[in-house]
């Protein structure tokens, strides 16, 4: 006689973890370091290069072209410069003309800055492990518009007159795709676009991936190419970009100044190399610094404004801290997102000063856009790598153009000039990075000085 019995009911989760998935709940989490860092940015391109100008004070704004921007409120860019002397780009010596019609400008940007942060870290495995080990996580905030705009007048002329290579130019995903085929990484192919937070939001989920043992090795960061007229006028109708300084571009971005009404755009690429730390050391590999923790978190308030109270910011901020088991006593210099906006800088300002309390007095807090602009998708990539560096030399990058500041904004933001970063005996120099976008999105990376 046929007998039927109950189904088994998994109650808890757990039931259906898998005996790897059950040993990695109990073992600690993995630490991850960084390794190896590129850049092509509009203070220069190469690492040392770009660290000096940006420890310098220098500036890398411009005025755009007349015959192209004369009709727009903005006539100022922090532009890659270009040319064949150090710190200056020759896109034509590095890639083939097959290559400059197939891959848009910000991927050909994050190719080269992967190629100097790869070099930096000393990383081209070729066993298939160590390839299937490494991943890539590079992300844009917006695709080059001159794509959409040219094709779509190619369409008026005919079908046959789209390019093949339209869609693989405009999607956001190429940067990596590219990145992992020319170097055959097989491990996490991660593209992230969350507006001016994607190079942070980026570093920071290759963090995780890291950490979550998908990987030992990831490539990482930004890359960003989308200065033209349609672009500038888009955010000049948000009423978004400086449009004061037209004269003076070099004094047109100026976080946290009183005069300061609106971003710079600019445009590039930082990438960075992270690996889990016994990997590294295996290797012998130099390291700048250690991340330590990640945050995110949401305004659910505006499409473009911060929420007025900074909480969004202060989500972010604190839950990197506990992710990185620190209190906010802990850091010694924030890495603002600062981008020149009155209202931004103002509600970040207020959000520091929520977070760390009495200990806000204490703080070094810089902005880099001062000399950059607002990379957008990479911004959050290249402050990054500045951030490293300042854990990394102890020396605290300018907010450059600060002349007069706001009644309630009154931090040091290391004004004009750098600053020697001293802590107390014993103790490691740690930092937040700040990176927040349009649509309410927040993040913040904890990074400590490798000890």
């Amino acid at each position: 006689m046929a007998t039927t019995m109950a189904p088994f009911k998994m109650t808890h989760p757990i039931c259906y973890m898998s005996c790897h998935q059950l040993s990695s709940l109990t073992r600690s989490k993995r630490r991850v370091v960084i390794t190896g860092m590129g850049v092509v940015s509009p203070v220069g391109c190469g690492l040392k290069h770009s660290w000096n100008a940006i420890l310098e004070g220098q500036s890398g704004l411009s005025k755009l072209p007349s015959d192209l921007y004369s009709n727009l409120p903005c006539q100022v860019a922090a532009v890659v410069p270009r040319g064949s002397q150090p710190g200056q780009l020759d896109v034509a010596k590095q890639f083939s003309k097959s290559d400059l019609r197939s891959m848009a400008p910000a991927t050909l940007y994050a190719l080269i800055a992967a190629r100097e942060a790869l070099e930096d870290a000393k990383w081209f495995p070729q066993d298939e492990e160590s390839r299937q080990r490494t991943g890539v996580a590079v992300g844009m905030g917006m695709v080059d518009l001159v794509d959409i705009h040219e094709t779509s007048e190619a369409l008026k002329k005919g079908y046959n007159k789209v390019s093949p290579f339209f869609v693989p130019r405009i999607l956001v995903n190429m940067a990596a795709g590219h990145i992992s085929i020319k170097n055959g990484f097989r491990g996490p192919n991660h593209a992230v676009s969350t507006a001016c937070a994607t190079g942070a939001h980026a570093i920071g989920d290759a963090f995780r991936f890291i950490q979550h043992d998908d990987a030992d090795v990831m490539v990482c960061g930004g890359t960003e190419a989308c200065i033209n007229p349609l672009a500038i006028a888009g955010f000049c109708r948000l009423r978004a970009l400086s449009v004061t300084f037209n004269h003076e571009p070099t004094k047109s971005s100026r976080p946290f100044d009183r005069d300061r009404d609106g971003f710079v755009m600019g445009e590039g690429s930082a990438v960075l190399v992270l690996e889990e730390l016994e990997h590294a050391l295996s290797r012998q590999s130099n390291i700048y610094a250690e991340i330590l923790g990640y945050g995110l978190s949401g305004d659910a308030s505006h499409l473009t404004a911060p929420k007025d109270d900074g909480s969004g910011a202060v989500l972010a901020m604190s839950r990197a801290l506990r992710d990185a088991d620190l209190v906010p006593s802990s850091v010694g210099y924030v890495n603002a997102h600062a981008t020149s906006t009155p209202l931004g800088d103002a509600i970040e300002t207020t959000a520091i000063k929520t977070l760390f309390a009495e200990h806000s007095s204490s703080l070094a807090v810089s902005s880099t856009k001062g000399a950059h602009g607002h990379l957008l998708g990479a911004a959050g990539s290249l402050e990054t790598v500045f951030t490293v560096m300042a854990c990394f030399t102890s020396l605290i990058p300018p907010t450059i153009n600060i002349e007069n500041l706001t009644d309630g904004m009154d931090l040091n933001y290391v004004p004009n000039k750098k600053q020697k970063w001293v802590t107390s005996s014993g103790d490691k120099r740690v930092a937040i990075k700040n990176a927040f976008g349009f649509g309410g999105t927040n993040c913040c990376l904890c990074i400590g000085q490798f000890v």
